[in-house]
């Protein structure tokens, strides 16, 4: 039997106690919970605020701020006095802004408005746009191509995005629009998708140009009168590059409906360049593109809560690009080039010229790696089958020819640095047997002469190299006996070659250099060939190099066409501030004595004015004291006469330098191919003395000029104009 509680009190007091505690222990709970989110509240706060602050800042930025194409004037390009190359002419164009809430539909309706007022160019318009704009004019039509059962089972693709699905689609569309269908365009039509398919092409918030070109000013008048009925059109000013020189080297730049050439889109879209920007595609145009390009507008749009643009500032105008300075002198490249051409037709007109087409100078400040002027002329045939000459300056930086005793005076600089030979050394020209093989230099093809090496430069002794060769190999001659060189012979000798500027890249500021053919070949006759300048190619550009490094002592400069960067000109006639100024940049310093050096230049300075020099009655009775070497290489035809490949041909060459105690400029010849005979004139040395005469007669020119100009300032009356006032 249970016995009843005897204290009811005291159980309700104990249940009251256990409520109380409960409750108590919830709101510690509930307190701490609200403690704890507050605290991850705060944290969050603050990871935003300080750690990701600046990314949201920038975030904000750029929703707000948005850099747009705007038709700023290009960088001009200007010769070294000063005269403009490349210039930029202003012409009338028409622009479309398209915003983010456009819709198609609406630009469709303003394109139609302004298809009345202006005439476009229907012959361009791409197949895709075509497409395109069939399937807008004919929706349903057009969806009717695709079956329901295509489009269902291309929809049950889980694989594909919404937008993948739906552009599936759309190209089952276009596959099945027909020629017949394309072709009901009408002629207004056309017009009005010629003006659609820009403005659908454009960015976001950027003017589009929809016409620039041959824009009338009727044409352009109207539409200025008509843009309160035309949203989003304006009309502008753009800019068409003009050149002032057929020089190939300035390059050239893409056209507005070209954009960005798509090899360079990922470098370019990097550098926040849009697809449609205008840009350079090749040599100065393209190696200073960031220079020359002017800087995008950046505005500031305000949006309202629907995100709809309700105003646009601009925070940044933008500006046209910097002017580019050359080294070059359009003066003297003018003279040099009709002097090329003059003789290169010359040549051409005499016998066995049928695979000469082509010549090349190259002169250069050996101080400082200045070019002065690139020339390079070829014989081209048109259509018509008449010839013409054509610019081709790329060409001394682009193709590499054998180029023959030219580089002998490097062979001797490698045989003293490798302590082959002495300066001063005499050796005895004589033919050299080979196994079954003669070799031996042009003057003395049977007898025995002993040179020294400064003879030897001014004949021209191939033997002496021959013999230097040998020594370098460190094998004996043996008259029908073979010599042991080994493939590290053609190494030494090409590695000390390169620290001419022989057979590497000059450094030259233009895309896309050549640096020639080395043979492949380790025989010893092929070795020979090497130092005479019978076996490997090399550039024009990289021979001007090559003597400016032994006319200045040693050093190795990079030659360069960039003079200076100057602040836009305000006229294009007075040149606007200076940017910066490009510095001489030595590459390297090769491996022989100033008295070595200058021993050489002793020998080049023979072959101009020794008895028996190899250009002696070329320069005969010029005016100026300079040093050089002729070359002749006999070559095997590779050129672009397929049909004539295997012939054997002869390449005539020049290096020198002028003055002979102070170089001012050095420079090269290079004239492939000139005949197929053994007689052939001597064009390359003639080249060479004229060009270097033009040089100094454009110098006294200027002093003249200048210290008329002096003479002037100095003699001027003052202005006292104020004073009687």
């Amino acid at each position: 039997m249970r016995q009843k509680n005897k204290n009811p009190k005291k159980r309700s007091t104990n249940v009251k106690a256990k409520q109380r505690a409960s409750l108590s222990f919830r709101m510690n709970v509930l307190f701490f919970s609200i403690f704890i989110l507050f605290s991850i509240l705060i944290l969050r706060l603050g990871y935003m605020q300080i750690v990701k602050g600046e990314d949201y800042v920038r975030t904000l930025e750029k929703t707000e701020e948005v850099t747009v194409n705007t038709s700023v004037p290009r960088g001009r390009i200007y010769d070294r006095e000063g005269r403009v190359l490349v210039d930029n002419k202003p012409k009338n164009a028409i622009t479309y802004t398209k915003l983010q809430t456009t819709t198609s539909d609406e630009m469709l309706k303003t394109a139609k408005k302004l298809a009345t007022l202006i005439k476009m160019d229907t012959s361009k318009i791409a197949l895709r746009d075509k497409q395109d704009f069939w399937i807008k004019l004919h929706k349903e039509e057009a969806y009717e191509k695709v079956s329901k059962q295509e489009q269902k089972a291309i929809n049950k693709d889980e694989k594909l995005t919404g937008s993948q699905k739906q552009a599936k689609i759309d190209d089952l569309v276009r596959e099945r629009i027909t020629n017949a269908e394309l072709k009901s365009f009408s002629k207004s039509d056309l017009q009005v998708l010629a003006i659609y398919s820009k403005m659908v092409a454009g960015y976001n918030l950027s003017p589009q140009i929809i016409k620039s070109d041959d824009v009338t000013d009727k044409e352009f008048a109207i539409v200025s009168e008509h843009l309160n009925e035309l949203p989003n059109v304006n009309t502008a000013t753009d800019w068409k590059r003009i050149k002032n020189s057929d020089l190939s080297i300035l390059g050239s730049t893409t056209s507005p409906s070209e954009g960005i050439p798509k090899d360079k889109l990922e470098y370019y879209l990097a550098r926040d360049y849009s697809r449609n920007d205008r840009v350079g595609k090749s040599y100065i145009e393209g190696e200073y593109e960031e220079l020359l390009q002017g800087q995008k507008a950046v505005v500031k749009n305000e949006t309202n809560g629907k995100g709809q643009v309700v105003d646009t500032k601009t925070t940044f105008p933008g500006s046209p690009g910097k002017d580019l300075v050359l080294t070059v002198d359009s003066q003297l490249q003018e003279k040099l080039e009709k002097l090329v051409e003059e003789q290169l037709l010359s040549a051409k007109a005499q016998g066995a010229s049928s695979l000469l087409d082509r010549a090349f100078l190259v002169m250069m400040n050996p101080n400082t790696g200045e070019v002065l002027s690139m020339v390079g002329k070829k014989i081209d045939t048109d259509e018509n089958g008449k010839t013409k000459v054509n610019d081709y300056a790329i060409g001394t930086f682009t193709s590499a020819y054998e180029v023959g005793s030219v580089v002998k005076p490097a062979t001797l600089l490698t045989g003293y640095s490798l302590n082959a030979i002495t300066p001063g050394q005499t050796l005895l020209d004589e033919p050299i047997r080979i196994g079954q093989t003669t070799k031996s230099s042009i003057f003395n093809r049977g007898g025995a002469i002993y040179l020294t090496d400064l003879q030897a430069l001014e004949r021209s002794s191939n033997v002496y190299m021959f013999k230097t060769a040998m020594k370098i190999a460190g094998v004996n001659y043996v008259p029908g006996a073979g010599l042991p060189v080994k493939a590290s012979d053609f190494s030494k000798i090409r590695k000390s070659f390169a620290q001419f500027g022989l057979g590497v890249d000059t450094g030259i500021d233009l895309p896309g250099e050549f640096t020639g053919f080395k043979g492949q070949e380790t025989i010893p006759g092929k070795l020979l060939d090497l130092v005479i300048g019978q076996y490997d190619t090399f550039t024009p550009l990289q021979l001007a190099q090559y003597v400016s490094t032994i006319a200045n002592g040693g050093k190795r400069i990079q030659p360069h066409l960039a003079k200076e960067i100057r602040e836009p000109s305000v006229d294009g006639k007075k040149l606007g501030p200076l940017v910066e100024e490009f510095q001489p940049k030595v590459l390297n310093v090769i491996r022989n004595s100033p008295y070595e050096i200058d021993h050489v230049k002793q020998g080049m300075h023979l072959v101009y004015f020794g008895r028996q020099g190899s250009a002696a009655s070329d320069f005969s009775g010029v005016d100026f004291d300079a040093a050089g070497k002729t070359g002749t290489a006999e070559v095997v035809y590779y050129g672009p006469k397929r049909a004539s490949y295997g012939s054997q041909t002869l390449t005539v060459t020049h290096i020198g330098f002028a003055p002979y105690k102070n170089p001012e400029i050095a420079y090269a010849v290079v004239v492939p191919w000139i005949t197929t005979s053994d007689r052939y004139p001597h064009i390359n040395n003639i080249i060479a003395r004229k060009a270097v005469e033009t040089y100094f007669s454009l110098q006294k020119d200027h002093m003249q000029k200048q210290k008329q100009s002096t003479k002037e300032k100095i003699t001027k009356p003052k202005n006292t104009e104020s004073e009687n006032e």
